[in-house]
Order: C-alpha cells, then sequence, then structure tokens
C-alpha cells in the first residue's frame, strides 16, 4: 500500500533544509518511537530507503 506526500522546504539565511514526512499510520504499523535513528539510502533518483538503526 502506498501513502502519499509532500516534500518540505524551509529556507533559512544561512541554511537549506529538506523535510519528508510519513503518516501517522505508518509510524504505527513500524512502531517508530519519537526521536528514533534511521537512514536514508539513495536507490536512484526515483527510490530512497529508510533503514532504521536501532530496534
Amino acid at each position: 500500500m502506498g501513502y502519499k506526500t509532500k516534500v518540505q522546504l524551509i529556507e533559512r539565511k544561512k541554511s537549506k533544509q529538506w523535510y519528508i514526512n510519513f503518516p501517522y499510520q505508518v509510524a504505527e504499523v513500524m512502531e517508530f518511537e519519537k526521536g528514533e535513528d534511521c537512514e536514508w539510502t539513495l536507490i536512484d533518483k526515483k527510490s530512497l530507503k529508510l533503514k532504521r538503526l536501532k530496534k
């Protein structure tokens, strides 16, 4: 099952940060906890892989 999300850009005077949020339902099913560390891996220009570093 897929879930749509928007990519957000926060621009500050000296930096830019990109954010990708995922729906509550995904976090709930995967039992994510607040502050949990994850790692993004670029697969290709259309795909990212998110890996949980602990659990």
